[in-house]
């Protein structure tokens, strides 16, 4: 053999394309994506219809009086108390968003713009502290204001982070007095009656 014909034995086509398998396989993955998709959907009302028993939430009342404190920043989520990965998503309350939280004697206003606002009345504060986590947000240590109520039947943490996470210490500490202070003048209001 001439030394040209080796030469262009040895050469091979390059492969051609197999498009259908490509197309195929995209087609696939995105029918897949959208499954996963629509699964974490339905799992998400599937969850806020296991909690159909949780009332409605309060709204600010109309004269709620002078700010203590107010804050802008993330709300994070709300949670069963005491169980950071256990979501609550009836009425909103897992729709992250960003908020505007003032503090008033009457009690705890939480303004979300695009989501659903409430309030917590004073009398159903039960604990204010600093926290690392709530379902789907972890932070460095204390860097979540976790806020503990009441509503209806359940405790609920809602998960809150300000724009200045040195204000948290200061919410915690004017919470938690409220709370108390409530206590001693609803201890010292039942003694006064017996």
């Amino acid at each position: 053999m001439t030394p040209l014909l080796t030469i262009a034995a040895d050469q091979k086509s390059a492969e051609v394309t197999d498009w259908a398998a490509r197309v195929g396989w995209v087609v696939g993955l995105a029918l897949f994506i959208a499954l996963v998709y629509w699964l974490m959907r339905e799992g998400w009302k599937w969850r806020g219809t296991l909690q159909g028993d949780l009332p409605e939430l309060p709204s600010a009342p109309d004269d709620p009086g002078p700010a203590r404190l107010s804050m802008s920043g993330r709300y994070h989520g709300s949670t069963t108390a005491g169980q950071w990965l256990d979501r609550i998503v009836a009425h909103g309350l897992g729709t992250r968003s960003r908020v505007e939280l003032t503090l008033t004697d009457a009690g705890l206003d939480v303004v979300r713009p695009g989501a659903t606002d409430f309030f917590v009345p004073a009398e159903r504060l039960r604990e204010a502290r600093l926290d690392k986590g709530i379902a789907g947000k972890v932070l460095t240590e204390g860097g979540l204001l976790v806020v503990t109520w009441a509503h209806g039947e359940r405790l609920i943490d809602s998960g809150f982070r300000s724009d200045h996470a040195a204000e948290h210490n200061e919410w915690v500490d004017v919470i938690n007095s409220m709370i108390d202070n409530s206590m001693i003048d609803t201890n010292s209001t039942e003694g006064a009656e017996r």
